[in-house]
């Protein structure tokens, strides 16, 4: 018996370490050594090194001088990564019309003279409930309102707006698309005098 049960511990003692250690610590190291800040995060700091939010997790914005994310389907509280989940309503669902009918109604309130199109990610929440993008044309949906809100040109707008577009990744993956976080950031944070209206 002593046989079969001395390699038996041996053999979980070595797996332990070499598992719950050395594997460990020599990802984190590689980790931080080569990707330091997507190993923490990839958060944004603001002023006096103060945390803002996370550039990978989207962030609730309802106020209408903001460019607002894709809806999130996490609960209790919007883009709540503890919670991450899409609805899994299906499309004939009445509670999944529902929502998306009061969400193009809060668009039209907050700029009911846009009579653009209204794209799809500004009223459907996705898969994770956590995206911190938007397509280029959500963007470029809520510029009207914003701008007005401000009193900005639309011009000076789009101008940043397209600053904050990310290409397809490694020019082959996705779409074109807007951190909504980063692009309300530097809204703040624009100097508009250079500009003309």
């Amino acid at each position: 018996m002593l046989n079969y049960l001395k390699p038996t511990i041996v053999l979980f003692a070595l797996l332990t370490l070499l598992t719950g250690v050395v594997y460990p610590l020599l990802v984190t190291a590689l980790a931080q050594g080569l990707f330091p800040i997507q190993a923490n995060g990839s958060l944004l700091k603001g002023a006096e090194d103060q945390l803002i939010g996370s550039e990978i997790i989207g962030q609730h914005f309802s106020d209408p001088k903001y460019f607002w994310g894709r809806p999130s389907a996490t609960s209790p509280y919007p883009y709540n990564a503890a919670a991450s989940s899409g609805s899994n309503l299906g499309p004939t669902n009445p509670l999944l019309i529902n929502a998306v009918k009061t969400r193009i109604d809060e668009l039209k309130k907050a700029d009911p003279v846009n009579h653009l199109k209204i794209p799809i990610d500004l009223v459907t929440s996705s898969a994770s409930g956590l995206d911190p993008q938007i397509s280029v044309a959500a963007a470029e949906y809520q510029i009207h309102r914003v701008a007005n809100v401000r009193h900005l040109s639309e011009k000076q707008l789009r101008h940043l707006v397209h600053e904050h577009t990310e290409g397809r990744q490694w020019h082959l993956f996705g779409e074109a698309r807007v951190n909504v976080l980063k692009l309300n950031l530097a809204l703040d944070a624009f100097k508009f005098q250079s500009w003309s209206k």
